[in-house]
């Protein structure tokens, strides 16, 4: 049951190729042209056979009782739907259509013909696969590609004939190579599913130019970048005008801002160009790993290394420089011209021993985490001796190595040296800089990767359904756009700190209102119709008198209604101005994105945000880790600690104020824009001067299934399912879902089960969790998946006699979602010495109960024949359980949702 729906397209024991007859090359398509001889040059060891459509009239019931795992189509586009419907008679699970030219209705109108047929459809417009390992080449993007660790998928086929045609020239091998094309009912969600579990893959690149559901996109990417790096070109850069936004933070942030912020969140890595492409690809075919930003630079010439340097501080690395103790021993051992303050430069003079020792020096040096060997021609010194000794090295180095062999007609043979020992090797030393800036990126992403924030903080709990009331009265009236009162009504029933602010009516109001709230003061147009009040001169400061506000107050009203006389005004507000000099301005934005959802902003506030640009964006939930992030991504942060005799502000009521802000956002579908500027920060607090929301009906189900957080793009912590029980015998237990900082427990669990129990649940011997599975079983995708742990507290002395508590875990009950997104699988374990006491059926009561929320109609599993405790306890549970025909060592157990 673990075999993955795609394994039939990848790993195919029999092939039927739908491409018109065989013996005419005339009457074949372009791409069945191209795939006679691709299949044919291959030394594939399944079977596979040409069918020609148009002969089959006679022969329907011998080609039906034919089975095929994978059907491939290069037909015209009329005889592409009998074709797919013969494959499914012919017990094909999985087709592929290579044939191109194909509109968007018509690639729909074949959609709708697989997913009645029951198969899983590629295509059309795309090139194919190839799967080098398995010697299969079911495409027509060129020769089959040398065989490695690397899974590329590209939405353009020139793209995956050029990566293809690249790296057969710089020694970089594919374990499966997928071009999707445009309208492919398969997306790339579907195959990083699949290469996720993929044991022939160890890292993955991916060409996109977009998605169709960002959940499910999400949900996929996170899966994999858990598993493995994933490093992603997206074109489209350029931001899209935004001639709907409502406040400044939707006009200041575009979509491509946007999907920078989600690829950080999923764990992923970006890279800008083709170019920084094929540098990802080198440095992950060389299986590098997530390692820190100190970057060491071992060069025989200053110049280059002092580029490499400058370039390290432009894409905010770090230069990492030996310590005093390895500067004091490998300091003897070179040139006297040496130098090694900063770079470890060995001089014009240095020859293949001084790089070997360098190297080695770097290599165990605690404070570096990749080193970057930049080789000029110097006469007399042999560029393939010096890559000799690299390679010689590389293979006991724990880091990533990386070159850069400067030149061209005297190093070609070093270069080739490099190749051969799978070190990537680069033309300039920028470039070889970026590629270590994507490995050290894809560290810091996965730590954003591990956080799963709650939908609530532990903050003081909002008045959640007082905020929902303001939303219906505004919708009620039929406006999206909130005044200042009613947005500042909104942040404080999420305790967001506000100023005082009073709407006044009439002049006199202003004037009283302002002298009991104590000058200065600041008046301000109140109006439904007016999204920005400094562009009708709607914003009055430092107000110092009553007269004044008096005056202040009819002034206002007339300009405004003088230069946008249809405007409703509601009247001014008038509120105390924040005194405090030394406060710094900021503010906080939500935009929604289509199809990310919302997005959280933070950045520079005041009149200028939008000359200023300084934004930074995170998806919501927000953790402390995430808000304390998302803080110093941004410029203004440089700003917030001790500045020009200011000091430093509160940082902790700044975090508090964007979970308050996630908080908003994701117990608010209906919230669309809002902009919070300025907010004035010290080191007193934070405090909301103005404010502007724009809001609307809450968003359709992203997932067709039932889910309170269905606007966002990134499930929530689902805190809601966790449960205090009474243990059988006395005590109590607590079950919860899942979540990454329960590793250490999982694998204490996992240790301390008996050699029986782990079998039962694994089928296997291991006595403990391997590092990949470890981090797949705790950091899960709960939109897709639900890991439900029942913990325990248990007292213990430490080594100074102190009584600690620390918790348990004492069972697992987890479902995984099939690809049919009906159904689901189960597993459940329990630990020996908690057995019989009721745990069990708790546990699967607890994770049917998620399922059946979720809307899936049957949860499956499969157990031991001799595992006659658990066969009883799914029947005590209701279960039907009956032989598997797949294997008679298990029984399959199933439920109705």
């Amino acid at each position: 049951m673990d075999q993955h729906f795609l394994t039939p397209l990848f790993a195919p024991t029999s092939v039927a190729i739908f491409a018109g007859p065989s013996d005419d090359p005339e009457q074949l398509t372009e791409q069945a042209r191209l795939l006679h001889p691709a299949l044919r040059a291959q030394r594939f060891t399944g079977t596979y056979r040409f069918i020609d459509i148009r002969a089959t009239s006679g022969t329907l019931a011998d080609l039906a009782s034919a089975k095929s795992d994978l059907a491939i189509i290069a037909l015209p586009f009329a005889d592409i739907a009998p074709a797919i419907e013969l494959a499914s008679r012919m017990d094909c699970t999985a087709v592929m259509v290579l044939s191109s030219g194909i509109s968007a209705e018509q690639a729909e109108v074949l959609h709708k013909v697989a997913d009645q047929a029951g198969v899983h459809l590629l295509g059309p417009n795309g090139l194919g696969i190839q799967r080098p390992p398995s010697q299969l080449n079911a495409s027509v993007a060129g020769p089959l590609a040398r065989s490695g660790s690397l899974a590329l998928v590209s939405q353009s086929g020139s793209l995956t004939s050029s990566m293809l045609d690249w790296a057969a020239s710089n020694a970089v091998g594919f374990s499966s190579v997928v071009s999707l094309g445009p309208h492919s009912a398969l997306d790339i969600a579907d195959v990083l599913d699949f290469l996720a579990a993929d044991r022939q893959t160890h890292s993955i690149i991916i060409y996109m130019e977009g998605i169709h559901n960002a959940r499910r996109f999400m949900s996929a990417l996170r899966s994999a970048a858990t598993a493995k790096p994933v490093v992603i070109l997206k074109a489209g850069r350029k931001r899209a005008g935004n001639e709907a936004a409502q406040t400044h933070s939707s006009a200041i942030v575009g979509s491509d801002d946007v999907f920078d912020a989600a690829l950080r969140r999923a764990g992923a890595v970006r890279v800008q160009s083709f170019v920084a492409l094929f540098s990802a690809a080198k440095c992950l075919a060389s299986r590098y790993r997530p390692v820190g930003r100190h970057l060491a630079i071992v060069t025989n010439g200053g110049g280059p290394g002092v580029l490499a340097a400058d370039w390290v501080t432009e894409i905010s690395l770090e230069l990492g420089r030996l310590s005093p103790d390895s500067v004091a021993a490998l300091q003897p051992q070179l040139p006297p011209s040496a130098s090694l303050t900063d770079l470890i430069d060995l001089s014009q003079n240095a020859g293949p021993e001084h790089y070997r020792v360098a190297l080695q020096a770097a290599a165990k040096d605690r404070q570096i985490d990749g080193v970057l060997v930049i080789f000029s021609p110097k006469i007399g010194v042999d560029a393939a001796e010096v890559a000799k000794v690299l390679a010689e090295v590389h293979r006991t180095m724990g880091k990533p190595l990386l070159t850069c062999w400067m030149g061209e007609a005297s190093v070609g043979e070093g270069r080739a040296v490099l190749k051969s020992a799978a070190i990537p090797t680069f033309r300039t030393p920028e470039a070889a800089v970026g590629a270590f800036g994507n490995i050290a990126n894809f560290a810091q992403n996965q730590l954003l990767l591990q956080q799963t924030p709650p939908p609530a903080s532990t903050l003081a709990e909002p008045d959640i359904e007082g905020a929902r009331l303001v939303i219906e009265s505004v919708l009620t009236e039929r406006r999206k756009v909130l005044t200042e009162m009613e947005s500042k009504t909104l942040l404080a029933s999420f305790h967001i700190p506000v100023t005082e602010t009073i709407l006044a009516r009439t002049a006199p109001e202003a004037m009283m209102i302002a002298m009991q709230l104590g000058f200065p003061v600041a008046l301000k147009i109140d109006s439904p119709d007016i999204t920005h009040k400094s562009d009708v001169q709607g914003v009055v400061l430092n107000v110092m008198n009553g007269t004044q506000a008096r005056d202040t107050f009819t002034d206002m009203v007339e300009r405004v209604r003088r230069l946008q006389p249809t405007a409703r005004i509601n009247g001014v507000t008038v509120q105390k101005m924040a005194r405090n000099r030394r406060g710094r301005e900021v503010h906080i934005g939500v935009v929604t994105d289509d199809p990310f959802g919302p997005v959280i902003v933070f950045g520079a506030g005041g009149t200028m945000i939008e000359l200023i640009n300084d934004r930074a964006m995170e998806l919501p939930p927000l953790n402390q880790f995430l808000a304390r992030h998302l803080i110093n991504r941004a410029r203004v942060a440089e700003t917030l600690g001790d500045w020009r005799g200011a000091s430093a502000v509160n940082m902790d009521a700044l975090e508090q104020l964007l979970l308050r802000v996630s908080e908003m956002v994701c117990e608010l579908p209906q919230l669309r824009q809002m902009d919070i500027n300025p907010i004035i920060v010290d080191e007193d607090g934070a405090v909301a001067v103005d404010a502007r929301i724009v809001i609307d009906h809450a968003p359709q189900n992203m997932t067709g299934r039932p889910n309170a957080y269905q606007h966002l793009s990134i499930l929530p912590y689902p805190a809601r399912y966790e449960q205090v029980w009474p243990l059988r015998g006395g005590g109590e237990y607590t079950i919860r879902p899942i979540h990454p900082d329960d590793a250490q427990m999982l694998q204490t669990f996992a240790k301390g089960l008996s050699s029986e129990s782990r079998y039962f649940r694994f089928a296997s011997a291991m006595t403990e969790l391997p590092a990949n599975m470890l981090s797949r079983f705790t950091l899960i995708d709960y939109d897709r998946e639900m890991a439900l742990v029942a913990v325990v507290k248990e007292r213990h002395a430490n080594d100074d006699g102190e009584i600690m508590e620390t918790e348990r875990v004492v069972g697992v009950s987890r479902y995984i979602t099939n690809p049919d997104q009906s159904t689901c699988e189960f597993s459940l374990v329990v630990a020996d010495d908690f057995a019989g006491k009721g745990l069990g059926s708790r546990l699967m009561e607890s994770i049917m109960e998620v399922a059946r929320e979720k809307g899936l109609s049957e949860i499956i599993g499969l157990v031991l024949v001799n595992n006659g405790n658990m066969l009883k306890l799914m029947r005590s549970l209701g279960f039907t359980v009956k032989p598997n025909p797949d294997d008679p060592d298990f029984r399959l157990v199933t439920h109705q949702l």
